[in-house]
């Protein structure tokens, strides 16, 4: 893991030393003959995102006087609140302000993980502001300081990343972790345990990071 080159600046998704899944305390309803939904014991309304999925739980530390969290950062780790607030607003993944610049929405993914005829065209990371589109291709390791660049104005909803729940021999269990994400409307999605929020991109341009910065300071003139 490389480590960042601009002290003090930790991307807001971050899930920093101290922030801890929440206990296990799932259990399955049948809704249905042979058709269940997963719970929390204790579920609350902020568990469920807006298409009613159920979202895996992670504590949270203290926040700073910039209301940024604090805690040693682990890199390889999003918190899934955080991502998923920052990509349901569509706000920057390193400030948590508002993402949308002049040119649309920034969206970074590494330099090789997404293939170019890979439709759709899918991504769990969070936009980035104009202001912090550099510092993110620096901070966070899968960019490699290198990222794919894409542009877009439109970057609706698909789906969410996570975990796949039911009956085994010990009750309650994982009984799979897709690689791809679910759509929103499939059916398994009444047993999953969401961790990352999914965005679709449509009706892009790549570029590299010196053509953002140009076409950025063009559209400021």
């Amino acid at each position: 893991m490389s480590t960042p080159t601009e002290p003090g600046l930790i991307p807001f998704v971050i899930q920093r030393e101290g922030e801890e899944a929440a206990p296990d305390n799932l259990f399955l309803h049948t809704v249905a003959p042979g058709r269940h939904r997963l719970y929390y014991t204790d579920e609350d309304p902020r568990d469920r995102d807006l298409h009613g999925v159920l979202w895996a739980r992670c504590s949270f530390n203290p926040v700073n006087s910039r209301k940024q969290p604090t805690g040693t950062p682990q890199w390889k780790l999003i918190h899934p609140f955080r991502q998923r607030i920052t990509m349901q607003a569509m706000r920057c993944q390193v400030c948590a302000e508002q993402a949308r610049t002049p040119l649309g929405f920034i969206f970074l993914a590494g330099p090789r993980s997404i293939g170019p005829e890979q439709t759709p065209l899918l991504t769990n990371q969070p936009p980035v502001c104009a202001k912090h589109a550099r510092a993110a291709a620096r901070l966070c390791p899968h960019l490699e300081g290198n990222p794919m660049v894409f542009l877009t104005r439109s970057a609706p909803l698909y789906g969410v990343l996570g975990t796949l729940y039911g009956y085994g021999g010990n009750g309650v269990q994982v009984v799979a972790q897709p690689d791809a994400p679910l759509p929103y409307g499939h059916p398994n999605l009444a047993t999953f345990l969401a961790s990352q929020l999914v965005r679709r991109l449509s009706s892009f341009s790549v570029v590299d990071m010196g053509e953002l910065q140009r076409e950025l300071s063009a559209a400021a003139a």
